[in-house]
C-alpha cells in the first residue's frame, strides 16, 4: 500500500507585527527549510518532528511512503495568501501527480491563519478531500495548540496531537496518528467522532503539562476515561492558540471511538471536567522590573541560575524577539552578569560582525518591531561572534541543526549585563545557543529567555527558580488586551473572565 506523506504547519498569531511569506517557509532556522519529494525523509530522519514518527511507524508496518511535501515556519502574523496558495496547490499537484494511494498522513499545527483563509487547515483539508474523494483514508497529527474546526474533524478520519507541553512527545504523536491511519487500512472501518469547542481561553503558560491542571488532565485522567468508557478509541484535547484571532480559536476535545455514542459519551466526559478546572488556568507572572529584583534576590542563595521567561515576545508564538521592556529592567536593576537572548536585532548583530570580536561599540539594540517600543541604547562590548549553526541540546530542540545567521554576545559597559543578539527568529526553547557563544549556562546568575513553556524542557533541571515577566509583547497573558474581532459569543477571553495583568 502506498501512504502520501506532507506537512504544511503554522501557528498564527493574528496580533503580531510580522507575517509569514514564502521565504519564512523556505528558509532554514530551527527546523528543516521546505522539502519535497525524495529529499523529505532524510531531511527527516531521527528529528522529534511529527512526521519523523509517522514515517517511522508507516515503514514498520509494511507500507511505502510516498513523500510529497513539508514545511514550517517559525509562529508570526498571518501566512500571506501568496505563501499558503503556492504550498497549499504544490500540496495539491503532488498529490495528483502521485498516482494511485492508499491513504494520507499530514502534519499540520492547528492554529494556520492566512490572509484570506481563517482556518487554513479545514480549507487545506477540504481541497484535498476535492482531489482524493471520500473514500481515501486520511489521518492528520496536530499540534497541543490546535484551534480544532468542524471542518478539520470533518475531513480528517483519524487525527492525533501532543500531549506534552513542552512538546517533547511530536515524534511521538506522529507515530499515534499513523497507527490510527493503520488501523482503518486493516479493517475497513472509519472510527466514529465526537467533537466538542470550550467557552474559554486558557492563556499559553496556563496549558504547561508541568503543571496543574493540564498536568493531571492529560496524563492521567484521559488515559483513565480511555480505560473506564466502553468502545472508546482515542481522547484528545487542544488547549488551543488564544492569540488566533477568529470563529473558532479556543481549546476543544475530540473523542473517537466504535459507535457515536462511545465517542459523543467521551467527548461530554472530558469536556465538562476540563470546564470544571477553568479557573486553575491562570499561571503566576511578575512585571517585569518586579521580577528582575525577584530574581536577583534569589541569586543571592542559589547554587543555580535563576531563569526568566520573557512570554509575550516569545517568537515561539509569534512575538518579534525584539521588545525591551526585560532587557531594560535587567539594566536598570544593575544585573551583573546575567543574559537575554536571544534578541531578534538582524541590524544589531550585523554591526557586531563589522566591528569584531572584543570590539566596543554604540548599539541600538532591540525596539525596531513592535508598536510602541523603542531601541536600547547601550555601549556595549562584543564578546563573541558567530554565523555558524549548532546542534540543539534539551528535551525538545535535542538533535535538530539551529542557524539563525550572524549572532553575537555582547555586554553592556558598564553594568555587565549580557544580551544575545541573532538574525533570524526563533524562541530560546534550548540553552545550546549560550554554551554556542562560550557562555556555561550553569554558571550564569540569571537567564532571561524569549520563551513561554517550551524552555522548560531544557532549562527546568539548570534552574534553582523560573520566573514569568510580562512586558510588553504581542504575546500577551491577558487576553483582555487584545482587540479580538472574530471570536464567536459566548467565549469568555480569561478563563472565568479574570483578567490576568
Amino acid at each position: 500500500m502506498r501512504i502520501g506523506v506532507a506537512g504544511f504547519e503554522h501557528e498564527t498569531n493574528t496580533f503580531a507585527p510580522v507575517k509569514a511569506d514564502y521565504n519564512a517557509f523556505a528558509e532554514a532556522k530551527a527546523y528543516p527549510p521546505l522539502v519535497t519529494g525524495d529529499d523529505l525523509v532524510p531531511a527527516l530522519k531521527g528529528k522529534n518532528i511529527p512526521t519523523t514518527g509517522g514515517i517511522d511507524a508507516l515503514q514498520a508496518a509494511g507500507l511505502e511512503v510516498v513523500p510529497l511535501l513539508w514545511c514550517t515556519a517559525t509562529p508570526s502574523a498571518h501566512v500571506t495568501e501568496d505563501a499558503y496558495e503556492r504550498i497549499a496547490g504544490r500540496i495539491i499537484e503532488l498529490i495528483e501527480a502521485a498516482g494511485p494511494l492508499d491513504g494520507l498522513f499530514i502534519e499540520l499545527h492547528g492554529a494556520m491563519v492566512a490572509e484570506h483563509v481563517d482556518d487554513g487547515e479545514g480549507e487545506l483539508l477540504r481541497r484535498i478531500r476535492g482531489v482524493v474523494g471520500d473514500e481515501l483514508p486520511i489521518a492528520v497529527v496536530l499540534d497541543l495548540h490546535a484551534n480544532v474546526t468542524d471542518a478539520m474533524v470533518r475531513h480528517a478520519d483519524v487525527m492525533d496531537m501532543y500531549r506534552y507541553y513542552p512538546h517533547v512527545d511530536m515524534r511521538e504523536a506522529g507515530k499515534r496518528a499513523a497507527a490510527g491511519l493503520i488501523g482503518i487500512l486493516e479493517t475497513g472501518k472509519r472510527p466514529a467522532k465526537g467533537f466538542r469547542q470550550l467557552d474559554f481561553l486558557i492563556p499559553i503558560n496556563g496549558g504547561c503539562t508541568d503543571f496543574e491542571p493540564a498536568k493531571s488532565l492529560y496524563l492521567e485522567r484521559i488515559p483513565e476515561l480511555l480505560d473506564t468508557h466502553e468502545g472508546l478509541e482515542a481522547l484528545l484535547f487542544a488547549s488551543g492558540f488564544p492569540h488566533a484571532d477568529f470563529a473558532d480559536v479556543g481549546p476543544s476535545v475530540i473523542a473517537y471511538g466504535r459507535d457515536k455514542a462511545a465517542a459523543d459519551a467521551g467527548a461530554d466526559t472530558l469536556a465538562s471536567e476540563i470546564a470544571a478546572r477553568e479557573a486553575e488556568f491562570l499561571p503566576a507572572f511578575y512585571a517585569a522590573d518586579e521580577c528582575v529584583r525577584r530574581a536577583l534576590e534569589i541569586v543571592r542563595g542559589a547554587s543555580k541560575p535563576v531563569v526568566i521567561a520573557d512570554t509575550q515576545d516569545n517568537p515561539g508564538g509569534g512575538g518579534p524577539g525584539d521588545t525591551t521592556g526585560v532587557l531594560r529592567a535587567l539594566i536598570a536593576n544593575r544585573a551583573k552578569g546575567a543574559v537575554i537572548g536571544a534578541m531578534i536585532d538582524p541590524e544589531t548583530a550585523a554591526s557586531t560582525h563589522e566591528l569584531g570580536k572584543r570590539a566596543v561599540g554604540d548599539f541600538a539594540i532591540g525596539g525596531k518591531r513592535y508598536p510602541g517600543d523603542v531601541p536600547v541604547e547601550a555601549r556595549c562590548r562584543v564578546k563573541r561572534v558567530r554565523d555558524d549553526g549548532w546542534i540543539g541540546r534539551g528535551g525538545m530542540k535535542g538533535g535538530l541543526e539551529v542557524n539563525l545567521g550572524k549572532i553575537a554576545l555582547l555586554e553592556t559597559e558598564p553594568g555587565g549585563v549580557k544580551i544575545v543578539v541573532a538574525s533570524k527568529p526563533s524562541q530560546t526553547a534550548d540553552s545550546s545557543i549560550f554554551y554556542h557563544l562560550g557562555e556555561d549556562a550553569e554558571k550564569l546568575p540569571i537567564i532571561v529567555v524569549k520563551s513561554s513553556v517550551h524552555f522548560r524542557a531544557d532549562f527546568t533541571e539548570l534552574a534553582d527558580t523560573i520566573l514569568v515577566a510580562v512586558a510588553p509583547g504581542p504575546v500577551a497573558i491577558d487576553h483582555t488586551q487584545l482587540d479580538y474581532r472574530k471570536v464567536r459569543p459566548g467565549v469568555r477571553l480569561m478563563p472565568r473572565g479574570r483578567t490576568g495583568v
